[in-house]
């Protein structure tokens, strides 16, 4: 299982990342967003929410 990632966090590798809950589960209509290198994870729609990497 990935680790999830919480926004705001800056210095991660390029690529599509997908929006999960606090524990990695599922979100409904869950954003998903493309970050170049040296970008920082954008905030998500509700807090507790983090990041994951495609």
């Amino acid at each position: 299982m990935v680790t999830p990632i919480k926004p705001g966090t800056d210095n991660q590798p390029s690529g599509d990342y997908t929006e999960v809950g606090p524990r990695g589960g599922t979100v409904p209509n869950a954003r998903q967003v493309h970050i170049d290198q040296g970008d920082r994870l954008p905030p998500t729609q509700k807090s507790g929410n983090q990041w994951v990497k495609k």
